[in-house]
């Protein structure tokens, strides 16, 4: 089946050569160098025909594995059994390289024999593989993980140079946060979850570090446990009634997770410029910024009367942008005819939706979008109408607030060497959050 297996370096030399075969000669090599590694124009195909001879080709990082036949093979058997190599080597020395290919060839040559059998793949699971080669690979550390273990043994930061100055030191913060939502037309909510991010733009001078603090439940159960010194008989403060339940988070590599751990406080010096700080989710107690009300009836064979009222949930101070109301009709649609107060609203008939656009809206405020739709004659007429209740109405917005109730506590900013702290910093908060998939069911 295969003739040969040849591992080859970004140049094109041989780092590991098998023939299984008597069929493949050395030329095959040479031929497989110059056609596919130093070709002038880029190879798109992984199987490549010179002189009657298939090479079948993977790339894995800087490397090339070639599988080298006279025959007619099965090529997908043949790439299989190509990544299955990879994956078997990676296994018993890490990440493949020229530096752990060069340091394993025993080990490489004893596994090839195992797998390969004139040509025929045999034993390809690495479990098996490891109860007759129990031999250890020599593992090979990248560059990154050297780094990575040096910044860790010495304190070195890998992610902010030195001497970094600027006239204004300034402090970017905006919470992102996308809800999700999926609601029956009755108003119950099946499942809501808000996914955040917390991304920040740094613009200051030296080695600063900062601390960033949230409105977390476990911050503020600890806190209201805690007595107050100046209170008489060492009264405790009353817990954070605002406080949120953040069910899992993930940090940048800057966060020194120690101090989060035993305090709940997010301590780090700052990379320049913008990074994301952190990731969130939460479940719990979201203030859903829209309200959807559908109704769908059948006013004819052919006409359906489609109602839609949109209620906002927030502040009368703030304001909502790029709303976007999708509204589903029938696949049989012929025609609409719509009434809408605020916005603009058009049907679609390549999108089978009406889309109804308003610029801003208000908290505590309510608009709404009637449609009457003409359906073109067809013998089920309930079945038209099922189709626009299967389908949900889905909306788009930006509100100026979080929905899951996150907000800073305090962000302060300490720089000792160039003795300037938080008081010296301008620091700006900005929350901002968007629809993900916020949906509401008809019926």
């Amino acid at each position: 089946m295969i003739g040969g297996l040849f591992l080859y370096n970004h140049k094109g030399e041989v780092l590991i050569s098998r023939v299984y075969r008597d069929d493949i000669g050395r030329n095959a090599v040479d031929a497989f160098r110059v056609s596919v590694i130093h070709a002038r124009q880029q190879v798109r195909s992984p199987v490549t025909n010179i002189a009657r001879t298939s090479f079948f080709h993977i790339r894995c990082a800087n490397l090339w594995l070639a599988a080298v036949t006279k025959q007619n093979v099965n090529a997908a058997c043949v790439f299989e059994f190509l990544h299955k190599t990879v994956a078997i080597l990676e296994s018993y020395f890490g990440k493949l390289s020229e530096e752990s290919v060069k340091n394993n060839f025993v080990l490489i040559y004893e596994l090839l024999d195992e797998v390969l059998d004139f040509g025929y793949p045999q034993k390809t699971d690495v479990g098996i593989l490891k109860t007759y080669i129990t031999q250890q690979g020599v593992k090979t550390q990248s560059a990154a993980e050297q780094t990575q273990i040096t910044s860790q043994v010495t304190g070195q930061i890998g992610w902010r140079r030195e001497g970094i100055k600027y006239r204004r030191n300034e402090l970017f913060l905006d919470v992102l946060e996308s809800i999700n939502l999926l609601m029956s037309a009755q108003g119950q909510t099946l499942s809501c979850h808000v996914s955040g991010r917390v991304v920040m733009k740094s613009f200051l001078s030296g080695m600063p570090e900062c601390k960033f603090g949230l409105n977390d439940k476990l911050v503020s159960e600890k806190q209201a446990k805690a007595p107050t010194p100046d209170a008489p008989g060492g009264e405790k403060k009353p817990g954070g009634k605002n406080a949120i339940a953040i069910d899992d988070c993930t940090f940048h590599q800057c966060v020194k997770l120690s101090k989060f751990e035993t305090e709940r406080s997010i301590s780090f010096i700052p990379p320049d410029g913008e990074f994301e700080l952190m990731r969130y989710r939460t479940t719990k107690d979201i203030s859903l910024p829209f309200r959807v009300i559908p109704l769908v009836r059948e006013t004819g064979r052919t006409k359906l009367e489609i109602k839609v009222v949109v209620k906002s949930n927030f502040k009368p101070q703030q304001l909502a942008q790029k709303i976007e109301v999708r509204i589903p009709t029938p696949h049989n649609t012929a025609g609409c005819q719509l009434l809408c107060l605020k916005g603009k609203a058009k049907y679609k008939a390549s999108e089978n939706a009406i889309i109804w656009k308003m610029r801003r809206m208000a908290g505590l405020k309510e608009s709404q979008i009637s449609a009457e739709v003409e359906l073109l004659p067809s013998s089920d007429t309930a079945a038209a109408q099922k189709q626009v209740t299967k389908a949900p109405i889905s909306m788009n917005f930006e509100v100026p607030f979080a929905c899951s109730g996150l907000k800073v506590r305090y962000l302060k900013v300490f720089e000792p060497k160039l003795n300037y702290n938080d008081r010296d910093t301008v620091k700006w908060v900005r929350y901002i959050s968007k629809s993900g998939a916020y949906e509401t069911r008809v019926q």
